[in-house]
């Protein structure tokens, strides 16, 4: 799904400031080991490597890493690219001292199995940090939209936007965490000059919305009523015809693995 599209651009287009928001909340440093999980194309990876830590960015979909070291390459930033699959890591216990997600662990669909993963590599005392959209901001709001009109879920799937939730963050990490910080903040996106320019370039740009229309490939009735859903979305998420700016809420979670 990640593949369908064209996420690098898309990340980059609306979402570039959140890698650096991420790496400062944590408090990346200089010889750092660091993994990025499900790190699509650098947001995060780029940013703390060029922050001077040693970065592996990890994720299971093998054109966004090639799209991420492209990047890495024009900025001048060094670090490992690995395919994984963020519910079995490849990678020792305890191996990194900072393990960080921009709006991309939220994605692997057996939360309990990625949050022990996440840990598991991480040492003890070292920094967890994490930000996921909320189910009740405008992604998650396009979340709940796009659900009737989306190709089922695999088998025990939980909703990408709970990890936006401060209670089911933890839940899914309980007593693991000291020093666990939990801030809602927004981005502010400026893209976009009507509502139906945002519904046109979800449906170029990012997979989860692609899915969703390829899934309705034979029945116009049911696309057109996703078009209009869409529409009416980004309006009420702030672009009217003025094209007024949008804020797309976020959880900002760090904490120190006990």
């Amino acid at each position: 799904m990640w593949a369908f599209g064209d996420y690098a651009t898309l990340a980059s287009d609306l979402i570039a400031s959140l890698g650096p928001v991420l790496v400062e909340a944590a408090g990346v440093k200089p010889g750092d080991r660091l993994l990025d999980i499900a790190a699509g194309s650098g947001n995060v990876a780029i940013p703390a490597a060029l922050a001077g830590a040693d970065v592996v960015a990890s994720d299971l979909t093998p054109e966004l890493l090639q799209a991420g070291e492209r990047q890495a390459n024009e900025r001048g930033a060094t670090l490992e690219w690995r395919e994984a699959d963020a519910e079995a890591l490849p990678f020792a216990d305890g191996e990194f001292d900072t393990v960080l997600s921009c709006v991309g662990v939220m994605f692997a669909p057996h939360h309990q199995v990625t949050a022990d993963e996440a840990l598991r590599v991480l040492k003890p005392g070292g920094t967890l940090g994490l930000i996921n959209w909320t189910p009740e901001g405008y992604i998650g709001q396009l979340f709940a939209t796009m659900k009737p009109f989306a190709p089922p879920p695999p088998p025990g799937a939980s909703p990408g936007p709970l990890w936006g939730s401060e209670d089911h963050i933890r839940e899914l990490f309980g007593d693991r965490l000291t020093d666990l910080d939990m801030r809602r903040q927004k981005v502010r996106i400026e893209h976009f000059s009507r509502a139906e320019e945002f519904r046109d370039y979800f449906k170029s740009h990012y997979g989860p919305t692609i899915a969703a229309y390829k899934n309705l490939a034979d029945d116009p009735e049911r696309e057109a009523e996703l078009d209009r859903q869409l529409v009416e979305l980004a309006r009420r998420g702030g672009l009217d015809d003025d094209g007024s700016t949008m804020e797309w809420e976020y959880l900002l979670v760090t904490a120190r693995k006990r």
